[in-house]
């Protein structure tokens, strides 16, 4: 009964977000049309990148085993663990949209919680694609910095709510 009410209010917000946009079309409210513009460019860029992100997340999931996840990422992975999801996380394009079906397949595959929440936010500061354009605007001097300050403080704030929500018994629920 809950996920069907669920699923009723999520359909009754797209058809009131689609009537929106319509209207404003009619109407010519531009602050509504600009909504639907930048909402179908964005529906446009993704339509293009998630099929090729999808598959490379398929391959992935499929070529790495698990033996070599619970090695690496696992409870005897030790801070080479964190070494190995920042060099995972590193060449990753797209930001955090493939980190999360890739980070769910680490977790599955017996990675740490503590690495996988690190995973996470090494995808947000450290990525190469983003690193270099970032010091086009801003130079490599403070793009430097903020990686050299980001990356211990990502690895704290990974095990710290890592260790909070094992201690607190929480766990990504697994499907088979």
């Amino acid at each position: 009964m809950k996920n069907t009410k669920q699923f009723s209010i999520k359909i009754i917000f797209l058809i009131t977000f689609i009537i929106f946009i319509g209207i404003s079309f009619l109407i010519k409210f531009i602050p509504g049309m600009e909504i639907g513009k930048n909402f179908g460019n964005f529906s446009f860029q993704m339509i293009k990148i998630l099929p090729a992100i999808f598959i490379l997340i398929g391959f992935f999931d499929v070529w790495m085993k698990k033996e070599t996840i619970v090695k690496h990422l696992g409870k005897d992975g030790g801070i080479k663990s964190f070494i190995w999801v920042f060099i995972l996380a590193a060449p990753m394009a797209g930001g955090l949209l493939p980190a999360f079906p890739i980070a769910y397949s680490l977790y599955q595959k017996g990675a740490r919680l503590t690495v996988i929440l690190t995973f996470l936010g090494a995808v947000g500061i450290g990525r190469i694609p983003m690193i270099l354009f970032e010091s086009t605007f801003l130079g490599w001097k403070f793009s430097l910095i903020r990686i050299i300050a980001s990356i211990p403080l990502v690895i704290l704030s990974g095990i710290a709510m890592g260790r909070i929500l094992e201690k607190n018994g929480y766990k990504l629920p697994i499907k088979s």
